[in-house]
């Protein structure tokens, strides 16, 4: 590693590699223990995006944590973590998928410190959180998962015990309907979040735009462009996956995607 290297361990060739402004990741089946979470994101790419805009050591801060997929990424790249869950249940999960992965020895590094906090990530300022190197995250793609018709969670409708949608908690953003207001609520808790990341630190938001009753809704943009006014919107990777399969939408008739891309959005506190 070069020693002017001031944001990561990396060394040239993987620096450069991941500066290709797309990738093709296909996540792993997921544990049978996280099924019950409607939307969890893979922790093999949560690690690459930390070991590239963070040192071993630092402190990382997911503030809508879920199941635990960036503390188990921290876990596994020698990185301080914080995650921050307003739903009880997914919290619990999350504790416990630490506790198996302390047990696998040498995959865990054991002089991190990880964290889960039950809260509403809107309130962080009476957390009292310590200063954060790097803030990484994947928030509810509006209320999507309360479409009836929403293909992907179809099966889910039929399984016992898997959730739908986050949950019914009045301050759990995946519940605002009106669009306008979702975005703004959103934003807003993450604006929150700038007193907590050092000077220069960055925030990635993982996010794609939706499609809803034949509409495109931008959200990824918007997300970008209002953000873009506190923090400086640095660029974006796409994360693309090659392996889902196929369905037909509107053949025949009209233009309808098969949206397998998501937009991870970079932006620094400068």
């Amino acid at each position: 590693m070069s020693k002017k290297n001031k944001l990561n361990d990396l060394e040239g060739k993987e620096w450069i590699k991941f500066q290709k402004s797309w990738f093709i990741h296909n996540p792993p089946p997921r544990e049978k223990g996280v099924l019950v979470h409607p939307a969890k994101f893979p922790e093999t790419l949560v690690q690459e995006f930390i070991e590239f805009f963070t040192k071993e050591g630092q402190t990382v801060l997911d503030p809508m944590v879920g199941t635990g997929s960036t503390l188990l990424a921290c876990a596994a790249s020698g990185r301080n973590g914080i995650g921050i869950e307003l739903n009880p249940k997914y919290a619990e999960i999350a504790e416990q998928r630490i506790k198996d992965f302390k047990k696998q020895g040498d995959l865990f590094h054991k002089k991190v410190k990880l964290k889960v906090i039950v809260a509403n990530a809107a309130n962080v300022a009476k957390l009292k959180l310590p200063e954060v190197d790097y803030i990484i995250t994947s928030p509810p793609y509006w209320d999507m998962l309360r479409m009836r018709g929403a293909h992907t969670q179809k099966k889910r409708r039929e399984a016992e015990a898997l959730d739908v949608w986050y949950s019914d908690d009045p301050d759990d953003l995946g519940n605002v309907s009106n669009y306008d207001e979702f975005v703004d609520k959103l934003c807003n808790t993450y604006v929150k979040l700038e007193p907590v990341l050092k000077t220069r630190g960055y925030i990635t938001i993982i996010v794609k735009n939706v499609k809803k009753k034949g509409r495109v809704y931008p959200l990824a943009w918007d997300i970008g462009k209002k953000l873009g006014e506190v923090y400086t919107l640095k660029d974006e990777r796409i994360w693309c996956q090659d392996n889902q399969r196929l369905n037909p939408y509107g053949i025949y008739n009209a233009w309808v995607s098969n949206t397998f891309h998501h937009y991870c959005l970079n932006l620094r506190k400068e």
